[in-house]
């Protein structure tokens, strides 16, 4: 399908502008308007679920309010989504019965199995693949399932049988997989011209102009801003240099395996921003990001330690300011992901109003490998957000309750999942 067809005839929400070997999805525009739908008054927009978690947990005094509510006074970490403060519900006194083990809990994150430590342990189905299940086929990609980590194929997916289902830990794989198509050799051709910092939208030129000439106003500039995304994307990509496969001097001893750049932040910042587009151009409605920073010294000023080590700071002043830096840094990405999304204007409201974006770890204190008292927020999803919701710690509620509550925002009937007694009190739909 060419682009002057696709803008003479209307176009299908799953629209793509095609050229040789790319095929570029487009964000919501009301001339993707279904047929009966006038123009200018759009169909609703889907709701969408993205779930991160951070394996190595989070310094309690810097993540969690000291008061409830509302009016909360915002720590040191939730400084950074201050300018979300209205679509954001902070919880503490919420964890997993019976999951513990502490490193070991990060399998069971959004699985909430119990004792995954044990010899015999065997997960059950994560809250993604639950939701992707009862949605059924609706995208291209039922889910996304990513992962920023130093190596080891690992996610927070796992199926009805408890399989694991392997993170994708190269955004330039991801990439590919989004824009790129056609026989190996024309991909490995674009691939190549990408390298050399041509961009997808070259290949599509020509559809494009034909696009904005037949949109409205508002689809120009919705178009002039996701365009203006991609090439920045691609431009990000080239600089932090993960592309694979560079051209070099032949090696003597067999290529190393594909592999993207060791940079935790870099690589989350790009996981963030691939993310986004995902979403954007509704190639999927449900994305998992596994971030484990354990074995990175990052890249951040003042930092001079491997995570996992920082982690197991003993009370030490000086490690506890190191582990406050990354942790800061996270959250900031954190912030510049929630940015993006409201960025994106959907029908009469935002991205982030459509996107539900659950953040948390699966221990609640990393130096003491506690899985209780777990670090969790929830931002965006059209929620009437509470603030901080703080339930007691001796009568901590299941988190799964609040994934029932989830499901059941996303339009997946759902009484019940893993360790639930109902739905999250508190937190109410919007």
């Amino acid at each position: 399908m060419n682009g002057s067809r696709q803008a003479g005839q209307g176009m299908s929400r799953r629209a793509a502008l095609r050229g040789a070997g790319v095929a570029v999805a487009l964000p919501w525009l009301e001339c993707l308007a279904p047929a009966g739908v006038a123009r200018g008054a759009e169909a609703k927009p889907p709701r969408r679920m993205v779930a991160i978690e951070t394996t190595m947990g989070l310094l309690p005094q810097y993540f969690f309010p000291t008061t409830a509510g509302r009016n909360y006074e915002p720590t040191p970490y939730l400084k950074y989504l201050e300018p979300f403060r209205d679509r954001l519900t902070v919880f503490s006194g919420v964890s997993h019965p019976l999951v513990d083990g502490g490193h070991s809990a990060d399998i069971a994150f959004l699985t909430g199995a119990p004792h995954p430590a044990s010899g015999n342990f065997r997960n059950t189905i994560s809250l993604d693949q639950f939701a992707a299940e009862a949605l059924g086929p609706e995208t291209r990609f039922p889910s996304l399932s990513l992962a920023v980590a130093a190596h080891g194929a690992t996610s927070l997916s796992f199926t009805r049988d408890g399989v694991l289902i392997p993170g994708e830990r190269s955004p330039a794989r991801l990439h590919r997989q989004m824009f790129l198509q056609g026989d190996p050799q024309t991909t490995a051709e674009r691939v190549e011209s990408l390298r050399a910092g041509r961009s997808v939208l070259d290949y599509v030129g020509s559809g494009a102009r034909k696009l904005e000439r037949v949109a409205s106003a508002a689809d120009r500039q919705r178009l002039d801003q996701y365009f203006t995304a991609v090439r920045d994307l691609e431009d990000r990509m080239q600089r932090a240099e993960v592309w694979e496969r560079r051209r070099k001097p032949r090696p003597k001893s067999p290529p190393p395996p594909e592999a993207p750049e060791q940079e935790l932040f870099t690589l989350l910042k790009l996981m963030g921003r691939m993310i986004r587009m995902a979403l954007e151009t509704d190639s999927t409605r449900i994305v998992t990001l596994f971030v484990n920073p354990a074995q990175w010294v990052p890249r951040t000023p003042g930092v001079a330690h491997e995570t996992h080590s920082l982690t197991h700071h003993g009370n030490r002043p000086e490690m506890i300011e190191e582990l406050r830096r990354v942790e800061e840094q996270q959250f900031a990405l954190l912030g510049e992901l929630l940015a993006g999304l409201d960025e994106v204007r959907e029908g009469q409201g935002t991205l982030l109003d459509q996107t539900m974006v659950l953040h948390g770890s699966c221990m609640g204190n990393a130096n003491a490998h506690s899985n209780t008292h777990l670090p969790v927020l929830l931002a965006g999803g059209g929620f009437r957000h509470a603030g901080h919701l703080k339930f007691s710690t001796h009568d901590e509620q299941p988190l799964a309750n609040l994934y029932v509550s989830m499901l059941q925002q996303l339009g997946v009937e759902a009484a019940s999942f893993a360790t639930s007694t109902g739905t999250l009190r508190g937190l109410e739909p919007g």
